[in-house]
């Protein structure tokens, strides 16, 4: 395994979810140069901006994306990528349907949070839609397991 690593977020348009994972793992890795991250989506149009919303809970917790633009999930992209975690289960499968030379990559991201949701199960709610309190519940699923994630990676070496 490569002593640098790339960790990829994928949710379905790459505004709401993946890059508020991008954005609190950058918070969370703040100094550490054996780790980066970045974001896509499995149905994402290329170019648009993050959701305010998402940019507001990023905002809150002191996190930010610069530059940010979704983005499509490529081969290319996979490539680079050296761990894959996905929101949901439909995400995982559709990743490993579309790509399965990399399925030894993906993860769901809410296994490392140690919070299951008897209505969402292992999915991460997309709350586009949905106001301010669904974004809040996203980002609380996602420090909780960006904690376990970065042991994880941290072990794995």
């Amino acid at each position: 395994m490569p002593s640098s690593l790339h960790i990829l977020f994928v949710c379905t348009g790459n505004t709401c979810r993946s890059p508020m994972a991008e954005g609190l793992f950058r918070k969370a890795i703040e100094g550490r140069d054996d780790l980066a991250t970045s974001s896509a989506g499995v149905a994402a149009s290329k170019g648009s901006p993050a959701s305010r919303e998402t940019l507001k809970a990023l905002k809150k917790r002191g996190a930010h994306l610069d530059d940010f633009t979704s983005r499509q999930v490529t081969e290319k992209i996979l490539e680079s990528a050296t761990h894959v975690f996905a929101m949901t289960e439909g995400h995982l499968a559709a990743l490993e349907s579309r790509f399965p030379s990399h399925a030894d990559k993906f993860f769901l991201i809410r296994e490392f949070s140690g919070i299951t949701d008897k209505r969402q199960g292992l999915d991460v709610p997309d709350p586009i839609g949905m106001g301010p309190a669904a974004y809040e519940e996203v980002a609380e699923v996602l420090e909780t397991a960006i904690p376990s994630i970065i042991a994880y990676l941290d072990s794995t070496r």
